[in-house]
């Protein structure tokens, strides 16, 4: 019988790609693998799409050029400067109600930096990150098994990730030849199904063993009084959260009837860390830290079982 197609899916969320990074870190501990030797595919969106090609990036010798835990480094070290702005940024967008909320060239910086020139066809496992297009209004994916056949798909991993990470109101669409790239989180907030049709082409669902990390649920409500009145402006940026939201459990309940007992989620509501996309407050950074812990700490057991079955 043939060994279980293993995937690894991770939720978009921006600076809340601290949590399942720590997740991953306590894993790749567990189980003394890489991430890219645990999984066959990886998929992601928004942050778990750079999550995602992070953890399957070469570095010096063939061997991954990043562990979980340099990339929740990472995203400590980097995350203010990413989501920096000026005043005169804020009064250029009117805090971002007229133009993208932040300008792009910090995470561009930092994604030149991390990816350099890789390409999609030397990702150490296969990869599969979303995006959306919004010249022919279509889901977009960055897949390594396309890259490795077809040059013309074998994109820098710099460039993957900046797209993929491009959220509306937050940052401006990526142009790539001819296309307009948004954050796959539009579609894709859990890319699991993603993930799992693109295997289902060649296994059948009991031949999949599937992991989908969450970013952390969102817990502040949003009370009839407050929203009863909001127009077109005050919906604007809550409305993308509360889509990410749900979706992401939308497509936690469809992998849960489809794979059934080789499915696992490993989620946390957000009760220290803000669950907003962009607060990368010294505060908040380490709030996001403990949160990603107390979620290992909670999480221990089903952890422990996932590293011996990925090992097998």
């Amino acid at each position: 019988m043939a060994e279980p197609l293993r995937v690894l899916s991770i939720d978009g969320g921006g600076i809340r790609g601290i949590i399942p990074a720590t997740v991953l870190a306590d894993l790749e501990l567990r189980a003394g693998r890489p991430v890219a030797e645990l999984f066959d595919l990886v998929a992601g969106t928004s942050t778990g799409g750079i999550l995602a090609l992070g953890l399957t990036a070469p570095g010096d010798g063939g061997s991954p050029g990043w562990a979980a835990q340099d990339l929740v480094d990472l995203y400590v070290r980097e995350g203010p400067r990413i989501f920096k702005r000026s005043v005169f940024d804020r009064i250029r967008s009117v805090e971002g109600a007229l133009d993208e909320k932040y300008p792009s060239d910090g995470l561009v910086g930092v994604l030149h930096e991390s990816f350099g020139e890789l390409r999609l066809r030397e990702a150490l496992a296969d990869v599969l990150v979303t995006a959306y297009d919004t010249v022919s209004r279509t889901p977009f994916f960055f897949r390594s098994s396309r890259a490795r056949g077809d040059a013309a798909q074998d994109w820098f991993l710099r460039d993957a990730a900046h797209a993929t990470s491009a959220a509306p109101s937050y940052f401006e669409p990526v142009s790539l030849d001819g296309f307009s790239l948004v954050d796959g989180g539009v579609f894709a907030a859990n890319p699991a199904m993603c993930a799992l049709a693109e295997v289902l082409r060649v296994r059948e669902p009991h031949d999949v063993l599937l992991v989908s990390l969450g970013t952390g649920q969102q817990t502040r409500p949003l009370p009839w009084k407050k929203v009863r009145n909001w127009g077109a402006l005050e919906w604007a940026r809550p409305i993308i959260d509360i889509l990410l939201d749900g979706q992401s459990d939308t497509v936690d309940f469809q992998a849960r009837q489809v794979l059934e007992g080789s499915y696992w989620r490993i989620q946390t509501e957000l009760l220290r860390a803000s669950d907003d996309l962009d607060n990368a407050s010294e505060e908040n950074l380490r709030a996001l830290q403990e949160e990603g812990h107390a979620l290992v700490a909670s999480e221990a057991e089903t952890l422990a079982m996932l590293a011996e079955a990925l090992k097998a």
